[in-house]
């Protein structure tokens, strides 16, 4: 009987002990943009070599709307399927409830590094659902030797110079290229939409969309201006197709050589310098341009990692998620794939600013740049991004005037307040 018992237990430890060895295996809902699944791989495996865990990485909609819904399906029905999930920065109030509080999982220096504006963004109810991964503002790329080559020493600093710098590089280059145009952007119905057209009107000095105090007060005379400027660069100095892209649409066209002028998130720089890259050498960056009487204007983004509340193991999710967003492989991703850091101390390191010149003045731009209303309009916040994108969508396509599209933003969430936020 004793050696029965004996082998009972001799055999239950060397079956937890093979487990321990194989460690667990974690699942992350990643990036899908650009060239973010190669370098979520390789921080992953890094964590994975040192822990003896392994990491089932998971294909996620390139479109955040997509992607906030199928989170939204998921966590909804506690699903354990999702370990990890990359955050955008306006989601914490919509899905934070389901997140674990990770402020205790995370060391305190580490966290004390961060750009405080940012974890006070990602705590909800009290609970640090996600931690910062990489921030991001709207920049302006451009053609470095087609800005020479048409006589212009600077950047635009206002729409009317870039509009009047993409008409004629834009002729110019059409002798050689049909297809050539002079500006692209994020001009698709969704919520990279809401992001160029905050830039837009802010930078004409039209506000939000909400103020913090919850007060809709997107139908002015400022964000008319606004949108109805760059409503007539669709079909002039940018292509009818432009209202059917997302970030990765335009990059595409900008670098295989075929626009002079594109606004897109830091991210592109990297893939843009690569190796087998049409414009290598060739980019130069700068902040957005300004409206009549504005400023320039970039929309905070960025992206957090958060752990599902109904994970199975949510110890070795923590910990994933405090490594990939560490000092040490933020930089990584720094110099690798130019993610902007969530932590200030690197846009003055001299590696990062190697890979990534840009990142000084990048730096200043992201001290100022405009939030989305998430805050003030919490969990409706999806609902009136959708209403304002829609609207200016419809002026982009030449559906409505931009002052019937704005007044008829400013009816529908305003209604979408009376419901409560």
């Amino acid at each position: 009987m004793k050696k029965t018992a004996l082998l009972i237990a001799l055999t239950a430890a060397i079956s937890a002990s093979a487990a321990n060895a194989a460690g667990v295996s974690v699942s992350f809902a990643c990036d899908s943009t650009g060239n973010g699944f190669n370098e979520c791989k390789k921080g992953t495996d890094a964590w994975a070599a040192k822990t003896g865990n392994s990491v089932k990485l998971l294909q996620v909609p390139v479109d955040t709307g997509d992607r906030l819904a199928l989170y939204q399906q998921q966590l909804g029905a506690k699903s354990s399927d999702v370990d990890v999930y990359m955050i955008d920065v306006v989601w914490p109030g919509i899905i934070g409830n389901s997140l674990l509080d990770l402020s205790k999982s995370v060391p305190a220096a580490q966290l004390a590094s961060y750009f405080p504006a940012i974890v006070k963004n990602n705590t909800y109810d009290g609970k640090l659902v996600g931690v910062p991964w990489f921030t991001d503002g709207g920049l302006l790329y451009y053609r470095t030797d087609l800005m020479e080559k048409y006589g212009y020493k600077a950047a635009p600093t206002t729409w009317t110079e870039l509009q009047a710098m993409a008409t004629k590089i834009q002729a110019g280059e059409r002798a050689a290229n049909a297809k050539f145009t002079g500006f692209v952007f994020q001009g698709k119905n969704y919520e990279g939409l809401t992001c160029d057209a905050l830039e837009w009107v802010a930078s004409h000095g039209g506000g939000s969309i909400v103020d913090p105090t919850g007060k809709v007060t997107i139908n002015n005379p400022q964000a008319v201006a606004a949108i109805k400027t760059i409503g007539s660069f669709v079909g002039t100095i940018s292509p009818e197709a432009v209202t059917t892209y997302a970030e990765e649409d335009a990059r595409n066209v900008f670098q295989s050589g075929s626009a002079a002028f594109m606004r897109n998130w830091p991210y592109a720089y990297a893939l843009g310098q690569s190796a087998d890259s049409p414009v290598k050498g060739k980019i130069g960056v700068a902040a957005l341009p300004s409206g009549e009487g504005g400023k320039s204007t970039a929309t905070l983004g960025g992206w957090q990692l958060g752990v599902n509340a109904y994970s199975k193991h949510p110890k070795e999710a923590a910990d994933l998620v405090a490594y990939l967003t560490s000092s040490a492989e933020q930089k990584r991703r720094a110099i690798s794939g130019s993610y902007s850091p969530t932590i200030p101390a690197l846009y003055k390191d001299a590696d990062v600013l190697k890979a990534a010149p840009f990142f000084g003045s990048l730096f200043n731009a992201l001290s100022n740049a405009s939030a989305r209303p998430a805050t003030a309009t919490k969990g409706k916040y999806n609902q009136v991004s959708n209403a304002f994108a829609s609207a200016v969508y419809n002026v982009l396509t030449k559906k409505q005037t931009a002052e019937a599209a704005l007044a008829g933003a400013q009816a529908q969430i305003t209604r979408i307040k009376g419901r409560g936020f």
